[in-house]
């Protein structure tokens, strides 16, 4: 303690010092800290960047997976639609057969028309050619055929259009044969479709679950890095204030010092003052002129009136020795 108590005295600024250093030390503890903050922001940073990716790799997955099943549906509903209007034919041929073609108040399809008019118009041909008739009749065939014709045109383009399978009116239980065929064939392709969608389903669930997954995390990873990001910033706030302190002391520290300096330097420019010699000096040159004009005698190599006094003792003593030597050697010369 009285060795630190001593160093106060020899160092008045030592107690600026300690609390500097002290201050030092807790900036340089606070950076550290802030240091692991960002850190630890910067790691959340990189793996919420990394989920992002997968997340946007899934992504284009989960897309092609929609335009996958997409396009199944759409397969789904085309299939289904031929089936329906080969079945649809199907009945229509069965209400044929039955003997619902002179039915007028029975709707009638398109294709259901189309057939019974070409039946029909067989029929009377057939009939034109092996039998005979008069004129008027023969006419009102004609008239009939054109009729027909005429209807049986506007109807051709309709039914090619829906109209899948072709058959033979002429081998009905034939062509019943082919429309089921062809209606079960299509169902079985239907009913394919269906499952193959529904796996695909399955896998769009499956990636649905994985991308709110990545979702999750990166929206985790995200809130990681704002909470580190936030604590290293309120802990650099802190370093902030700390260093205007830290400032505040070292600019008192600087002040002290350059006072001290100040100090030394006048104290020493007042001692080379004192010691000029007249040479090296006008002032004291004069002053000498004035003190030999004034008291009649200087003093060289003193700064103290006792100083010349003592000079003067010694001589004295000095040249007492001298006679002493030279009383010795006249005695020996003597003998």
């Amino acid at each position: 303690m009285r060795r630190d108590r001593e160093e106060r005295e020899e160092r008045p600024d030592a107690d600026l010092r300690e609390r500097l250093h002290a201050m030092e030390a807790k900036v340089r503890k606070l950076r550290e800290i802030r240091n692991q903050h960002s850190d630890r922001a910067r790691r959340s940073r990189d793996q919420r960047n990394a989920v992002q990716a997968q997340y946007k790799e899934h992504r284009e997955t989960v897309d092609l997976l929609i335009a996958e099943v997409k396009a199944i549906r759409a397969e789904v509903n085309l299939h289904r639609e031929r089936r329906n209007a080969i079945q649809d034919q199907l009945r229509q041929l069965i209400a044929q057969i039955k003997g619902r073609r002179g039915d007028k108040d029975a709707k009638r399809s398109a294709t259901a028309e189309y057939h019974q008019l070409k039946a029909e118009m067989e029929r009377l041909e057939e009939t034109f050619e092996t039998s005979s008739v008069g004129m008027k009749k023969e006419k009102e065939m004609m008239e009939k055929l054109k009729r027909m014709g005429n209807r049986v045109g506007e109807l051709a383009p309709e039914v090619e259009e829906f109209e899948l399978v072709k058959v033979d009116l002429k081998d009905l239980d034939g062509s019943i044969k082919v429309l089921k065929a062809e209606a079960d064939a299509e169902h079985q392709l239907f009913i394919a479709a269906i499952q193959r969608a529904d796996e695909v389903s399955t896998k769009i669930d499956e990636a649905f679950a994985h991308r709110d997954f990545l979702k999750a995390e990166g929206d985790r990873h995200h809130l990681e890095h704002l909470e580190h990001r936030k604590e290293a910033d309120a802990v650099h706030a802190q370093i902030e204030e700390m260093m205007a302190d830290v400032n505040k002391v070292r600019d008192e520290l600087k002040l002290a010092r350059e006072e001290r300096e100040s100090w030394v330097t006048d104290h020493n420019a007042a001692v080379r003052a004192e010691m000029q010699t007249g040479a090296q000096s006008e002032a004291v040159a004069d002053a000498l002129v004035s003190t030999l004009l004034k008291d009649g005698n200087l003093t060289f190599g003193g700064t103290m009136a006792e100083d010349g006094a003592r000079k003067d003792h010694r001589g004295g003593d000095g040249r007492k020795k001298r006679n002493m030597r030279r009383i010795d050697m006249s005695s020996r010369r003597r003998r």
